[in-house]
This record gives structure tokens, C-alpha cells and sequence, in this order.
């Protein structure tokens, strides 16, 4: 059969990308840089090249083509004309087939292959010659796909009241018994019937998604018999993973999205805008390199042949560059809108900010991602960190985001491994206010965690001292040096019972300190059943049981733990408050926040500063200025903290009538809920007990 021939005429820029319009398709691309646009179609397969059409008009810096006839489903790639000058930051080469920055979907991978390099390899001249071999056999194609209907928002949950459950899109059920094994490892398997049912018991509000935008291979990953499993690598912004799906069809993604709204579960993506999978210099041309290198990417003003490398990737997107930012923003509009979901947290986030004079809060992309009429109401959460100059940005970005606080994970492990002192936890059990009260932001502004993608496991802090990263290939090179992490007497796996049971006691402190401190509690998928990366801190390239969870063993007393500290925090709104504590008066009497001794005493200046001290105890009622004290006075909670290695008695403020119950108890975690009959309760060692008055408890 003959393939059909296309026409192509001027078109229109109002929309980039292609989209079907009408009997055909409208294209357009930006480009500064540019002499010429070309839009290459393929066969059904993708094996064959079968037609190329040059954009013919264009209007400022986008180039724009309508082709009549072409059908929805068409596969195409673009071609950039333009000078290869390396020096001046220009890397044009037609040779090399590129992805549009706007597809929605792709049919294929990246085929590692030196054609995909727009220089050639072997000249000793590295980047700054032109190679001239055609890569489109190596590249994925775009696929002309219609945006569908704008998915219904779902329910919002009160920021208060989040509960976030970080996951990785495969790694969640590619081992789960429960899911169909068909579904497994895809987005269908995370709206499966026991996914669902296991995020309602526990409690969790929000599944936070590792990258689901389509990412690309590193060759040195692959030579190695590995993968970019974590997908920190994005190739295309609007796409999702095909490898997350049967067909590549982005109505997989949607339907996930509609099955967990309807279980009252929000959706929030970890995206990665802040470099791209190119990489740096001598990487492959895939997109935006070989459509405008000096628009796309923040290039060395020394010398652009070299590009800033804030991330430590080998690139830097230029979020500041105005058709940038309006991909960004485009990008994030259309997750939400065509595809549903409820938020996102941004990698490496302060690059979002970063202007020639550095980080700047209220900077051009911060400032028009907050008054984005769609994405200003989302879920915005920050990591406040890069690699660049100035690129620790804790405490720092502007409201409604919140950040992942680092400070909390490493000063509630050093704790509990009897490191550090007690000021330190009482803050982050607070809040982190020092770090997060100014500005008008809440409590919820800090993501608390203990444990994250990146890193040990909840299991594996307990039960490793040193990083077990051999088979990443890298000489244990990679990864965290430094994980206030502790073995408890035995490196890996053992069977000693007192080791085994000090683990388990140490793995409930730390989610007890995790969910009855203010601010917004992040748990890692896995955490609450035990699961181990066999102490590899690193596992980015692990997509293989190492980087799974492991659900043929779950620690079900732990994951029971875990649902019940979550129920109580939703129980009480004094656990989960949305004004800080500043130990102010209260109408009911006494004050929102006090500290105690374990002898009843609050503790003084010097006390804050002893290392001896191990046991505090904080009695909370709702903030002072907060407008939902009044509407349940009683909700109060004495919270007793010992980490030390003896038992002590801690005396229990008076009440105006009734007692106190202990509600909850690290040491004894499937006690009944009991009334303390005395003046004083014991807290045994290295454990954490939770009372709440008689009368008001739930």
C-alpha cells in the first residue's frame, strides 16, 4: 500500500503541540533559534520515515502548520534547522530526531546509540563537531492524541488532615499478591481493590506518585544490566510512562486518578522540571537541546558551550526563560485539568526559583505558578534543596507551598539512636516554627518524615549502620553517607529476639514521633509493614525485588500500629493543628503549649541545653489564636517522650475534672485504651505514651 501524501498549510500558534482540529491536525513549536521546523510523519509501525512537511509560517518564536487529513494517532517526531555552534550555545543538527515538548503521548523508548548524540564521539574535537547519522530509528515517535474532557477535581482534603503515602508508581505492587497480576507494576494496579483497601486502613489521605512523566534510560545505567527505575530522568513533560501502562494510553492514567478520588484519596505527582534527560554537554540530542538549546537550558555565560548545573544532573532548565516557564505551566495545567490530579511535588524545587542573581521567593515562575488560576488551589510541595550556590532553601518558599523538612528526619533519628538533644525534637515535634512560622504559613507548611524514596527504609535504618549500595555498580560510592541510622547490635537480618524486639520498638518510636508531631506527615509506602532494601540507601536503578516492596511478609502488628497512630491523629485536631503553639493563654485556663519534667516541673534554659535529659513531656490544647478551639475545648493531649534507657514516672498535670487516658503506647502497642488512676504514669523506656482527658477522647 501506498502511503498517503500530506499538504500542510499555515496554520495557527495559539496551540502548541499537535492537536487534532477539525479533518486534520494543527502543529506548532517554539523555537528562538531556529531557521527551520520540519515535522516528520511515520508509518504505523515507526520504522519508516514517510513524509517531511516544514512548518510554513510563524509568528514571533513559535513555528506553526496545519496538515489536512492526518488522523488522530499519527506518529511524527520534529527536525530543527539552525547553526550547530556549540560556543555560541547553539546545537542544531536536522540529523537527529526530536520529541515535541507538547506530546501527550509516545509510541517507544530511547534505543541507546552514539546516532543519538549530535555530535560525533570520536573526533577529538568531543562536542564541538556535527554528526550527521539520523537518529530516528533509536527515538521514540509522538503520537497525535486529543486532550480529553477536563477530569472532575475530587474531593479536597482539608490541609490540616493530610496524610501523604510516597510511592513509586511500579514498586508499590509490581510483588503484591492482592493486585491481579496483569495490573501489576501498572497505574491500574495502584487503583486496584487492595491498594485502595490498604490506604483506607491505614488512614492516608494522599498518594504522592513518584515520576510518572516519561523519562529516559541513562546508557551507563543500561551497560550495567540496570535502569533510571526511580524515573528522576524526564524526557517529555506532558507524557505519561509507558512502562506504567498497557497500551501507552494516558486513559489508564485517568482512570487510576477516578478510582482513588472516589475512595476520597487525592493524587499528588513528584515532577521533575528542573532538568531534563539530556544531560550535560556530551549527552544525547532528544528534544529540547537540538530545538533551542539556548532557550530551554541555563548555559554557562562564560562559556554556553557548558551548561549550569544547579541539580547535579548535567543541565539546569531555564524556569525563568518565558516559553519555559510557559511549558511548565502548561504542563502542570494539563495534569491537572485532563488528567486529575490534586497536586504536585516539585524536585529539587529552588531551581524553579533561581534568577541570574540566584534563588529569589518571589521570583518569575513562583509568582505566576501562585497566581495561576488552576494551579494556585493544588497541592504545591517543595524539596527546598539543589546542589547550586545558595541552594539550601529550607524555610523559604513562599505560601501555599510546603516543604520536605530534612531537619525533621535527621533530628528525630539522631534521638532515638540517643544522639542530640531534647530541644531539638521538642521543635520539630512543634512544627519546626523557628524554621516555618512567618510569612502567615501554618504548621502544614512542613512535610515531617523520617524516611523517603531517597534512603533507608524504615527497617533499614534500624537495622543497618553503614549503606549496603554494591549492586548499584558504583563501589558503594553512591548514596548517603550519613544516615543516623543504627543496627541495634547486628548488621542486617538476625535472629535475636532482643534485637529483633528493640527494632520494632525503635521503627514505632520514630512513626509515633512522625504522626503526633504539627505539620503535614509523610509516610514511606512500605514503612508501616517493614519492608527492606537489604540496606541499599540508593535504590534508583533496583527495578527488581530490591526496589519493590516486599508483600509476602508484611509486619501486620506494625502496620496495625501504624492505622492506629493515624486514627488518632485524625481523631483529635489538637494532633493535627493549623496555628502554631506559642505556650499563649487559653480561655479554658492554662496555655495552648507547656513543656514538663518528668516531675512536673517546665523545663529551664539550662535544661533545654542538658544532653543528660532524655524524657519531656508536652501538654497541648488547641492554639490560642486558632478559630477551631472553640469547637472542642476539651481536645487536649499529653504526649510523654522518654529516650532513655529506664523507666520513668511522669507526672500528669491536673485536669479541671476527670482523668487522663493513655491512649496510645510504643512499648505496648496493642494495649486498651486505660485510665491512669494516679497523679504520675509510668513511660517505660525508649518509648512514647499518649494520654488524652476522659472526657474528651474519641
Amino acid at each position: 500500500m501506498t502511503d498517503p501524501t500530506y499538504a500542510i498549510t499555515a496554520g495557527s500558534a495559539d496551540l502548541l503541540g499537535a492537536h487534532p482540529l477539525g479533518d486534520g491536525v494543527s502543529f506548532a513549536v517554539f523555537s528562538a533559534h531556529a531557521e527551520k521546523i520540519e515535522i516528520c510523519l511515520f508509518s504505523p509501525d515507526g520504522a519508516r520515515e514517510i513524509q517531511r512537511l516544514t512548518l510554513p509560517d510563524r509568528l514571533g518564536d513559535i513555528w506553526h502548520g496545519f496538515v489536512p487529513g492526518l488522523p488522530e494517532g499519527a506518529l511524527y517526531g520534529l527536525r530543527a534547522h539552525g547553526p550547530y555552534e556549540p560556543q555560541l550555545g547553539h546545537r542544531f543538527n536536522p540529523a537527529k530526531l526530536l520529541i515535541d515538548p507538547y506530546a501527550r503521548r509516545l509510541s517507544g523508548r530511547v534505543i541507546p546509540d552514539d546516532a543519538l548524540l549530535g555530535y560525533d564521539s570520536h573526533t577529538a574535537q568531543a562536542d564541538m563537531s556535527i554528526d550527521h547519522r539520523d537518529s530516528a530509528r533509536f527515538m521514540p515517535k509522538c503520537v497525535v492524541t486529543s486532550d480529553p474532557p477536563a477530569l472532575p477535581r475530587g474531593r479536597r482534603v482539608a490541609r490540616d488532615r493530610v496524610v501523604i503515602y510516597e510511592a513509586h508508581p511500579k514498586g508499590l505492587t509490581a510483588a503484591h499478591p492482592g493486585v491481579p497480576e496483569g495490573l501489576r507494576g501498572r497505574f491500574a494496579g495502584l487503583a486496584s481493590d487492595a491498594v485502595i483497601e490498604h490506604l483506607l486502613r491505614l488512614g492516608i489521605t494522599t498518594l504522592e506518585l513518584l515520576p510518572v512523566q516519561a523519562h529516559a534510560d541513562e546508557p551507563f545505567l543500561l551497560r550495567k544490566g540496570l535502569t533510571n527505575y526511580w524515573g528522576y530522568n524526564t524526557l517529555a513533560f506532558f507524557a505519561p510512562e509507558t512502562g506504567y501502562t498497557a497500551h501507552g494510553d494516558p486513559a489508564e492514567f485517568r482512570d487510576m486518578v477516578t478510582r482513588l478520588h472516589e475512595a476520597g484519596i487525592e493524587v499528588v505527582l513528584d515532577v521533575v522540571y528542573n532538568h531534563t534527560a539530556e544531560g550535560n554537554e556530551l549527552g544525547p540530542t532528544l528534544s529540547f537541546r537540538g530545538l533551542d538549546n539556548a532557550s530551554y537550558y541555563r548555559l554557562s555565560a562564560d562559556n554556553p558551550r557548558y551548561y549550569v548545573n544547579d541539580t547535579g544532573t548535567g543541565n539546569t532548565v531555564d524556569c525563568a526563560h518565558p516559553m519555559v516557564m510557559r511549558m511548565i505551566l502548561d504542563s502542570l495545567r494539563y495534569w491537572v485539568e485532563q488528567m486529575g490530579v490534586d497536586g504536585f511535588r516539585f524536585d529539587l524545587a529552588p531551581v524553579l526559583g533561581r534568577e541570574p542573581s540566584g534563588f529569589i521567593r518571589d521570583g518569575r515562575f513562583l509568582s505566576a505558578l501562585r497566581q495561576d488560576p488552576v494551579l494556585a488551589n493544588t497541592r504545591l510541595i517543595a524539596e527546598p534543596w539543589d546542589v547550586g550556590p545558595g541552594g539550601y532553601q529550607l524555610g523559604n518558599f513562599p505560601p501555599p507551598f510546603l516543604e520536605w523538612n530534612d531537619r525533621f528526619r535527621d533530628g528525630v533519628r539522631r534521638f532515638w539512636r540517643g544522639e542530640g538533644n531534647i530541644a531539638d525534637l521538642a521543635e520539630r515535634v512543634t512544627g519546626s516554627a523557628p524554621t516555618f512560622d512567618h510569612h502567615g504559613r501554618a504548621p502544614q507548611a512542613t512535610v515531617n518524615f523520617v524516611t523517603a524514596h531517597d534512603g533507608f527504609t524504615l527497617a533499614d535504618v534500624t537495622a543497618y549502620e553503614h549503606k549496603h549500595n554494591l549492586p548499584n555498580h558504583e563501589g558503594n560510592r553512591d548514596g548517603h553517607n550519613e544516615n543516623y541510622s543504627d543496627n541495634l547490635g547486628h548488621e542486617g537480618p538476625t535472629e535475636d529476639p532482643a534485637i529483633n524486639a528493640a527494632r520494632a520498638r525503635r521503627r514505632r518510636n520514630m512513626l509515633a514521633t512522625l504522626m503526633l508531631s504539627q505539620g503535614t506527615p509523610m509516610l514511606l509506602a512500605g514503612d508501616e509493614i517493614a519492608n527492606s532494601q537489604q540496606g541499599n540507601n540508593n535504590a534508583y536503578c533496583q527495578d527488581n525485588p530490591t526496589g519493590w516492596i516486599d508483600w509476602q511478609a508484611p509486619d501486620q502488628a506494625l502496620a496495625d500500629f501504624t492505622a492506629k497512630l493515624i486514627a488518632l491523629r485524625h481523631a483529635h485536631p489538637v494532633l493535627h493543628q493549623r496555628r502554631f503553639l506559642h505556650s499563649l493563654p487559653i480561655p479554658e485556663g492554662g496555655r495552648d503549649l507547656v513543656w514538663h519534667l518528668p516531675n512536673g516541673a517546665e523545663p529551664s534554659s539550662t535544661d533545654w541545653q542538658r544532653s543528660d535529659l532524655r524524657a519531656l513531656a508536652l501538654e497541648i490544647r488547641m492554639a490560642a489564636n486558632s478559630p477551631e478551639r472553640v469547637a472542642d475545648p476539651k481536645d487536649a493531649a499529653f504526649i510523654a517522650i522518654n529516650g532513655g534507657a529506664g523507666p520513668v514516672q511522669m507526672i500528669l498535670p491536673a485536669l479541671p475534672q476527670g482523668g487522663w487516658m493513655r491512649v496510645l503506647d510504643s512499648a505496648d502497642p496493642l494495649a486498651q485504651d486505660r485510665a491512669e488512676s494516679g497523679t504520675s504514669a509510668e513511660v517505660a523506656p525508649e518509648s512514647i505514651a499518649v494520654f488524652m482527658p476522659e472526657e474528651g477522647r474519641a
